[in-house]
């Protein structure tokens, strides 16, 4: 078992960047939104859904609420016998009894899908129903005390509670959410995820908090609680995760590091002999075994530059359709969300062997070809679409080389021309703007490799040298410039790699040696030794992919 503090897994402080729950206490707490029309969610499609932890589940207890009588419009609530129901007029949708369990996190989703109505509890689909009810009410409330006298109010947790309209994103079963979610296309709220704010909302509603989540005291009191996404340093929980004290979390098994969690996200790519693709895939990079197909991206592009925050994937840049044909496109995809990408903005100018990186605010690439050799920078706020703005220039033009970050620092490491090879390694303060500056050298040059990254550690992984392709693998200590040390080797020799990591795993996807390879192997970055087989990706001999991921070292 491990007991780890929450403020080392959330905020600030942490290592995972989930920002938290709110507290209700069960004694008149509740958040009451400013009425509005786009709470009417008609009788369209729509999305309801929220990570709870019920303290106790007596009866009749409102979660998400927007009646203003007892039969008009709908709520989720919980009932006795641990019981999660939807309330309509009636009970018109409702789990069996002891579905839910006190003092444990359950996501719970209210989806209608073409007139037909499902209760998701943990992603299983618990109850079905059909109604053209036309749901007008522009009231909402969370945790509102309940119409029906003698019931008791919601004691516990409430996270990301979301209401997409016009869109039903779960019709089957599904894995819950495992980052913070994200406002997608018809969100009309999006909030409960600030341990510090109870009235925090990402779409601009207004909200009044009620009791003690309106005092001064209650951010002195709120445990910095969070849902229970991704797993214990690669392992499975093996259980439910509860609140043990006050600023814990207590996870049934696993070890006392830091939780590795993450989706890692490939694009693109050249595959042998198919040619260029346009696939979107993903991975679980806790957890070892072969890639799936995502989506796709708007063309056949490979070679671009990935960035990424804890919710969004991006690629910027790359080669499309011929050689010849550089583009300037950004795309994104919300990582939790399979999906097809979608325009992002655009680059200074068209570039490819652009390697990117960052942390949870600035997405930045460096270096690249256009198609002579580049030394710029260039950046984008990744949670606002735009094009991308110049940020600085690499101590000199380079092709290709390996980037990795943390918080605040960002490394390109090797890098060249097409046939020449740089061993040093530049590097910027992601906060600021300004030319990259000297920080050590690898241990060999080479270009068309590829990093991964702790908040602590950068990797630089194989790729080209003269006379021949590289297998080598380097580090160093991101916050202290110097030399980079050995790590070990990676399986085969390898150049045109990309890669995905979370802060404790880095996965190399694909290569060209010269033979192209859809392998998936993989190092802890904490530890040094050699690649480890992790999967393959399901495509043709396949290089020149793009990665991105939700939980890298820029994060943490």
């Amino acid at each position: 078992m491990a007991n780890l503090r929450t403020n080392n897994l959330s905020g600030e402080q942490g290592q995972n960047a989930y920002r938290g729950s709110v507290f209700f206490d069960g004694a008149d707490d509740y958040l009451l939104f400013t009425d509005s029309s786009d709470f009417a969610l008609g009788t369209g499609d729509f999305t309801v859904e929220a990570w709870f932890l019920v303290s106790s589940n007596l009866d009749y207890r409102s979660l998400i609420d927007t009646r203003t009588s007892v039969n008009d419009d709908w709520m989720i609530g919980m009932r006795s016998n641990d019981r999660i129901y939807v309330y309509s007029g009636a009970f018109l949708l409702e789990s069996s009894t002891g579905a839910v369990t006190p003092g444990h996190w359950h996501h719970v989703a209210y989806v209608r899908s073409s007139g037909t109505h499902a209760l998701y509890l943990n992603g299983v689909s618990v109850a079905t129903s059909s109604t053209s009810k036309d749901y007008d009410s522009q009231k909402l409330g969370i945790s509102v005390p309940p119409y029906n006298l003698g019931a008791e109010e919601f004691s516990g947790y409430v996270s990301n509670v979301r209401i997409v309209k016009g869109t039903a994103l779960y019709t089957g079963t599904f894995t819950p959410p495992r980052s913070e979610l994200t406002a997608v296309d018809g969100t009309v709220v999006l909030c409960c995820q600030d341990s510090n704010d109870p009235t925090q909302e990402a779409t601009g509603k207004t909200i009044t908090a009620n009791g003690n989540l309106a005092t001064a005291g209650y951010l002195e009191t709120q445990p910095k609680v969070i849902p229970p996404y991704g797993v214990d340093a690669g392992n499975a929980f093996g259980g439910p995760i509860q609140q043990s004290t006050q600023g814990y979390m207590y996870f049934p098994t696993g070890r006392t590091e830091e939780r590795g969690r993450g989706r890692g996200v490939i694009f693109g790519g050249y595959s042998s002999p198919t040619g260029y693709t346009q696939d979107i895939y993903y991975l679980d990079i806790q957890s070892m075994g072969n890639a799936v197909h995502f989506g796709d991206i708007t063309a056949t592009r490979y070679s671009g530059g990935g960035c990424g925050s804890s919710t969004r994937g991006i690629i910027g840049g790359g080669r499309a359709g011929s050689d010849s044909n550089r583009v300037n496109i950004i795309e994104y995809v919300e990582i939790a969300i399979t999906s097809n990408s979608l325009d992002f903005g655009d680059l200074t100018g068209v570039n490819a062997f652009n390697p990117g990186g960052g942390n949870q605010t600035r997405g930045i690439w460096m270096g690249g070809s256009s198609p002579t050799t580049l030394d710029v920078i260039e950046y984008v706020t990744i949670a606002s679409k735009g094009d991308a703005i110049d940020f600085g220039n690499l101590r000199a033009a380079s092709y290709a080389p390996a980037t990795a970050a943390s918080p605040t620092r960002m490394l390109a490491m090797g890098g060249g021309a097409p046939s020449s090879f740089f061993d040093y390694i530049d590097y910027v303060e992601i906060a600021t703007t300004g030319n990259a500056q000297d920080f050590g050298d690898l241990t060999q040059d080479r270009n068309q490799n590829t990093g991964v990254s702790s908040n602590t550690r950068a990797v630089a992984i194989a790729g080209a040298r003269s006379p021949a392709i590289s297998n080598v693998i380097d580090f160093v200590t991101i916050a202290t410039t110097g030399n980079a040390t050995d790590f070990g080797d990676t399986l085969g020799t390898y150049e045109h790699t990309g890669s995905v990591n979370n802060s404790i795993r880095g996965v190399i996807c694909g290569a060209r040696t010269p033979s192209y390879l859809n392998i998936l192997e993989s190092i802890t970055i904490a530890t040094t030794g050699n690649s480890t087989d992790f999967g393959d990706i399901p495509r043709d001999n396949l290089a020149y992919v793009v990665g991105a991921s939700d939980s890298h070292g820029g994060l943490s």
